[in-house]
């Protein structure tokens, strides 16, 4: 199904919400991505924090997106994640005295099936809302970025909270893209619904 033969009712009746959650998200990763670089690489128990709130964040969005399109029952990618980033918020917590190469395994691990759960919850809404192809890469990038962790964090040299800004940064760049991409279609929405209902 492409974006035009969408049902502008059906597209409209969860893309205000799609619109605000998306911006919410990017905004977020935003505000966490400055406090991270600016703060959290010179205040390590901040920085400590802003580790365990990033997949903590993701939970809680993952879920109040959920319920607000029927609930994790019937968005069982999005309900997966939930559980997969409420873990990974513990793994964090568990491993920050370990080390921050577990740190980064943990993201990493974390990344690979956050991301997989967002693919899958881009391609399904896609059919409803359109305008997702952001979402659904940004989910195959996570999964790339959560190899490369994986390796990195295998290795010798010490990983800070700045490694994992880039990761976060680019997920607010596609957030904002979705968002935009959304407000696109509306206007290719409108404009086809008035070309067919003709002047006056």
């Amino acid at each position: 199904m492409t974006e035009m033969t969408l049902n502008p009712r059906a597209s409209a009746s969860g893309g205000d919400w799609l619109k605000r959650y998306y911006v919410a998200r990017a905004a977020f990763s935003i505000v966490w991505v400055a406090a991270a670089i600016v703060l959290g690489t010179k205040m390590p128990l901040l920085g400590a924090v802003l580790l365990v709130v990033y997949p903590a964040w993701d939970a809680l969005a993952n879920w109040v997106d959920a319920r607000r399109n029927g609930g994790l029952t019937q968005n069982y990618s999005q309900a997966l994640n939930v559980a997969v980033s409420s873990g990974a918020t513990a793994a964090v917590a568990i491993a920050l005295p370990i080390s921050m190469h577990a740190v980064l395994g943990v993201f990493g691990t974390w990344a690979i099936l956050a991301g997989a759960f967002q693919l899958v919850t881009g391609v399904r809404r896609w059919k409803v809302h359109g305008a997702q192809w952001a979402m659904i890469l940004s989910g195959a990038q996570s999964a790339l970025a959560g190899s490369f962790f994986i390796m990195r964090a295998g290795g010798t040299q010490v990983p800070t909270i700045a490694d994992i800004a880039p990761y976060a940064a680019f997920g607010a760049f596609y957030f904002l893209v979705s968002a935009v991409s959304l407000v696109l279609l509306d206007r290719r929405i409108r404009k086809q619904s008035l070309g067919v209902a003709g002047p006056g």
